[in-house]
């Protein structure tokens, strides 16, 4: 690989690690209902473990319930017990026959401060790819420096493109955790 292609690529996988981090968080409770909470669960279905969209039609009727309409009336006490049973989700749902409803409670002031951690070490975490990507990527431009195909001009201007494109990273990580942050301690 060449140096100009570690740049763009260390680019790109720092805008991917960015975006994951992103949805990562929409599944972090916020005291509003939202249909992201659930992306995690998987429900016995058909003698498989399957994701809970495939089994069910996830609505968001009001701010404070989710509303789930499975394709298939029979998998109705499995999707409730699945999503009874994640422990990180803390909810219980009810089923009237045809569909299961969750309301969301709200959040009270230890549980805010539980899930502001969590975005914290979310951050770290995705801090600690970014930091990976630029590593790896600063080593590329370092080899290709060792070995005379870049000059040392050239090395120094595609670290500093790295190191724009790692602060940029950066800078948008801490904004969207502030914001999460934020949310959630919105009563």
């Amino acid at each position: 690989m060449n140096p100009d292609q570690a740049v763009t690529s260390a680019q790109a996988k720092l805008n991917q690690a960015v975006e994951r981090f992103q949805e990562n968080l929409k599944t972090l409770r916020t005291g509003r209902a939202n249909a992201a909470m659930l992306d995690g669960v998987t429900v016995e279905a058909y003698g498989a473990q399957m994701p809970l969209k495939q089994v069910a039609t996830i609505a968001v009727p009001e701010p404070q319930l989710i509303q789930l309409t499975p394709f298939d009336p029979n998998n109705l006490q499995t999707i409730a017990e699945a999503i009874r049973n994640d422990s990180n989700l803390g909810l219980n749902p009810a089923d009237d026959g045809r569909v299961v409803r969750i309301p969301i409670p709200p959040l009270n002031e230890e549980r805010r401060r539980e899930l502001a951690k969590q975005v914290g070490s979310r951050q770290e975490e995705c801090m600690i790819v970014l930091r990976n990507i630029r590593h790896e990527a600063l080593g590329e431009v370092d080899d290709a420096k060792k070995s005379k195909r870049i000059g040392e001009d050239e090395a120094k201007r595609l670290a500093d493109q790295i190191e724009q494109a790692m602060t940029k990273a950066r800078t948008q990580v801490e904004d969207i955790a502030k914001a999460k942050e934020t949310e959630i301690m919105t009563v």
